[in-house]
């Protein structure tokens, strides 16, 4: 791996990581089975202090591509992650969060024409393995409401991230302000479903403000821009296998907070994940996909 390419994607690291204790600061700091209205603290209060701070609108089409990228990367992805931690044991939600190098892929390829080689599918394909054997644990506590929130945030999130790798950034408009327009757009979304859903918001104690604090600063600011440079500089596929790190995170703070089993086999898991992140960023020699034919010109076609 080059050293720019090792450094950008050292950089976006830092989001699984801090994605990765989600589950943890959830299970034990937040109101409970309030899915709604944490995603809404997590997302509107960070958005508008962002934008306080870089003080810049969207112009022209921006203004629905950041409400797209807003609705996939927030308005929708934040909600049916805390869904999924609400209903789903935090291992297999890890589990199917580790499905989504694949999908990024699988959209990346229609969308931006990029072929992620055979090296970089048997990496993600080791990586879910790695997931799998990591976060084994007993299947009690599965419901069908937490797979379909775990599943929704994998399709919702490939489809975001390959958008904003699509799309970039306007010209001058820095990270920060991406973020902005992403969060402001998901959390006005969340606000009023989750007032019409989930009724009055709970009662926040202390150490439900420091949870919020951490996934609004730490786990959305930071995280979000870290990911989003990542986007931009690396092939999709490449980042997205960085994001493997998050159930790796999660396990580890398990162990070390909620004295949760840690064996040979969850060892192993994280051997081959670690592996497979490490094998995702090498340069696959696939060629590109060869461009579209190009639209015949009118006087061509016999048109008048």
């Amino acid at each position: 791996m080059e050293d720019n390419q090792a450094r950008t994607a050292a950089i976006a690291a830092v989001a699984p990581l801090a994605w990765g204790t989600t589950y943890l600061v959830t299970e034990q700091l937040l109101p409970p089975d309030r899915p709604l209205f944490a995603a809404l603290m997590r997302a509107l209060p960070a958005g508008l202090l962002l934008l306080l701070v870089v003080r810049r609108l969207p112009q022209g089409e921006w203004w629905w591509r950041a409400a797209v990228l807003g609705v996939c990367n927030i308005g929708l992805f934040f909600p049916l992650v805390f869904l999924a931690a609400y209903h789903l044991p935090g291992g297999l939600a890890a589990t199917v969060q580790a499905a989504s190098p694949l999908a990024v892929m699988a959209i990346a390829f229609p969308l931006l024409r990029e072929r992620p080689g055979a090296v970089r599918v048997a990496a993600a394909l080791v990586g879910l393995t790695g997931v799998g054997l990591l976060v084994l644990r007993s299947p009690d506590g599965v419901t069908a409401l937490g797979l379909a929130g775990a599943f929704g945030s994998v399709a919702v999130s490939a489809l975001g991230f390959v958008l904003v790798k699509k799309w970039g950034r306007p010209e001058g408009v820095g990270m920060l302000t991406m973020v902005s327009w992403q969060l402001v757009a998901g959390g006005l979304l969340l606000l009023p479903l989750a007032l019409l859903v989930e009724g009055a918001p709970p009662a926040i104690d202390a150490p439900a403000a420091l949870g919020f604090l951490w996934i609004g600063g730490v786990g959305t600011i930071l995280a979000y821009t870290c990911w989003f440079h990542g986007l931009s500089r690396m092939p999709a596929g490449a980042v997205s296998m960085v994001g493997l790190l998050n159930p790796v995170t999660g396990t580890a703070l398990g162990v070390l907070f909620a004295a949760e089993a840690f064996g040979w086999v969850q060892a192993l898991g994280m051997a081959l994940v670690l592996g497979g992140v490490l094998a995702g960023q090498r340069r696959t020699p696939s060629a590109p996909v060869p461009p579209p034919a190009p639209t015949p010109r009118p006087e061509m076609a016999g048109a008048r």
